[in-house]
């Protein structure tokens, strides 16, 4: 199984959130992104809008759940907000969804600053591994993989998929 192309899974996500925006009459959505391959993947979502809107980024590694676990990851940086969260229509973008953890990380944080009006989640794969009940409302492409796989966002630009294979790496 080949793996899709971002780009072409960003112009298809353009369209069905201008979709998803024009139903539920959001005229003016603050995008944020999931650091670091959702900042990439809203970056180009921007772009194939059309939109200067500024981006907030969100740095989860504190709101994580095995936080206690793993530790901190080397490269922890601020979440950086450039705009209000309360009352506003938040874009949450994330690269690839696979067991929601991140995104209730993120969501846990964001409530922190503020109580938004909606918060629409994007993600450019849904791996459908999800442990807990959390679905994006506009997605590039829904993938199953085998238990030894996953897939890597290289960007920012251009954006490019990778699949390892978590066995073979493993055996070197």
């Amino acid at each position: 199984m080949s793996l899709p192309n971002p780009a072409e899974l960003i112009r298809q996500m353009a369209v069905d959130l201008r979709a998803h925006l024009t139903r539920r009459n959001i005229t003016e959505p603050r995008f944020i992104g999931i650091r670091t391959g959702g900042i990439w993947v809203a970056q180009a979502l921007l772009e194939e809008l059309g939109s200067d809107a500024a981006l907030g980024t969100l740095d989860v590694s504190f709101y994580r759940d095995d936080f206690s676990q793993n530790g901190l990851h080397p490269q922890v940086r601020p979440s950086e907000l450039p705009f209000e969260i309360e009352g506003q229509h938040l874009i949450l973008v994330d690269d690839v969804l696979m067991s929601g953890r991140t995104i209730r990380a993120a969501l846990n944080e964001l409530f922190d600053y503020g109580r938004p009006a909606s918060v629409t989640l994007v993600c450019l794969l849904d791996l459908d591994a999800g442990e807990l009940p959390i679905r994006p409302n506009v997605v590039g492409a829904t993938l199953s993989l085998a238990a030894h796989e996953r897939v890597k966002l290289t960007g920012p630009a251009p954006l490019a998929l990778e699949r390892q294979d978590l066995a073979s790496a493993s055996a070197l």
